[in-house]
This record gives C-alpha cells, structure tokens and sequence, in this order.
C-alpha cells in the first residue's frame, strides 16, 4: 500500500481548527508545518505540539508568501505528504444588499484565491516529488451544502471549495495525488464564538447553538490523513449532533 510520507502543511494554524489539527498530527508522529499570518500564533501552536514543527509566517492571499511556504517545506523534508487547506474568513454578517465589494473581496481572497494557491503549490510538488503523490484535505463547512442568513460571501467561497476539492481529486488521480473535503459543523472555536450567545436562524429568531471539541475534528482529519494513497474519504461531515443542519434553511 502506497503510504503517505508523514510531512504535513496546515495552513491557518495559529488558532482553532488548523490549531487542534496540527497538535494532534505533531503527537502522532507527524512533521508539521505551521502556516498562518501571525508568527506569535504559531508559536503558541508550536509550543503546544511539541515533536517536529517549523512556523512559517504566511498570507495565503499572496503568491510570493505561498511559494516561499513550499519552497521551505522542499529545503527541509524535500517532499510534502500533506496539506490540510484550513485558513479561512467569515467576513461580516450584515445583510446581502450591505456587503460591500472590500468584504465581499477579503472572504474570497482567503477563503478560495488562498486555497487556490496552497493547493496549487502542493499539487506541483507532489506531483514533481519520486515517488509522487501525497493527500490535500479542504476545510470546507456546513455551509458548503446549507447558507446561514446573511452568509453570502462565506457560503459562496465554500461551495466553491466543493468544486474545488472535485477538480484536485480528478486532476491528480494520475499522479497518485487524493484530495478529500470535511466539512464542519459548530466546533468550538473564536470563529463560533457567536453561535454560544445567539445566533440568527432562517426563521428571524436568534438561537443558542450547541458546539463540539476541536479535538473531534481533528481526530478525523487525522483518519483521512493516515489513510494510504489507494484510499479516500471524498467527503466527511463532522458536526455537532444536535445542532440545527439537517432541517436549515
């Protein structure tokens, strides 16, 4: 079986989900890359990981950050087993004839033209890597299948990651490259922060939410990652159970 080298890039990984999916890969023996804007981040994350982790500051948004990104991955593993596509923007839940073109521009910038970049970068690599191959996981969301009100930035750039995510997976099938999406529902983290004081439902009403561990996220994107090549998890949702998403919208 065609195993996946235990070399990992988790963008968006000075906090939450890109947070907890980097610490667990790290304790289970992984060589982590850590990506994010923010070096202090990162370094809380590194901390917390432990094992074999480098922080590399970088914007997704920008060509020049990305290829640095890769280009130090090659210098210090000379392959890339992994990407976990993470790094995303909610923007600012207003209604949809208030957004402006900035904001509308920021979410899509991060959300999709980011994830565009990342998982170009690694697809290049690790279709140029001997042996070739390698896995890329797209955070997409619950909101990649249902919107929640005032969402239209967001909801759009996640159901452009589900078409992303099926491009990668037929584009690198003759390179031994597997990519897989998982979608999540209402982990606790800052980005769902809101959802725990009230959250705005289809209906007009403002709902608490229940929420889940990080932790359970990040325990399945391990799964997905420690599959060998032959193998895929195409998509994975993992929510909390009772929240409201069968049913929304």
């Amino acid at each position: 079986m065609n195993a996946v080298a235990k070399i990992a890039v988790v963008t968006g990984a000075g906090s939450g989900i890109g947070r907890s999916v980097a610490v667990t890969l790290a304790q289970a023996g992984w060589s982590v890359i850590l990506a994010g804007r923010r070096a202090e981040t990162l370094e809380e994350t590194a901390s917390l990981a432990g094992g074999d982790v480098l922080c590399v500051p970088t914007d997704v948004t920008s060509p020049a950050d990305v290829t640095t990104l890769f280009a130090t991955v090659r210098e210090r593993h000379g392959r890339v087993g992994l990407l976990f596509n993470n790094a995303g923007a909610s923007g600012p839940r207003v209604p949809f004839e208030d957004i402006s073109y900035e904001d509308w521009l920021a979410v899509v910038d991060v959300n999709l033209t980011g994830a565009f970049l990342c998982a170009q970068a690694a697809f290049r690599m690790m279709k140029e890597q001997s042996p070739q191959g390698g896995r890329i996981i797209n955070n997409g969301s619950i909101s990649a299948h249902v919107p929640r009100p005032h969402s239209a930035p967001y909801t759009s750039t996640k159901h452009a990651m589900t078409g992303l995510t099926k491009s990668l997976s037929l584009d690198g099938r003759a390179y031994g490259i597997a990519c897989g999406q998982i979608d999540i529902g209402n982990a606790a983290t800052e980005m769902t922060r809101r959802m725990r004081a009230g959250i705005l439902q289809a209906s007009g009403e403002v709902v608490v939410e229940p929420v889940m561990d990080a932790g359970d996220v990040a325990r399945t994107v391990r799964h997905m990652a420690e599959l060998p090549l032959e193998a895929n998890v195409q998509f994975a949702t993992v929510m909390a159970t009772t929240m409201p998403y069968v049913g929304r919208g």
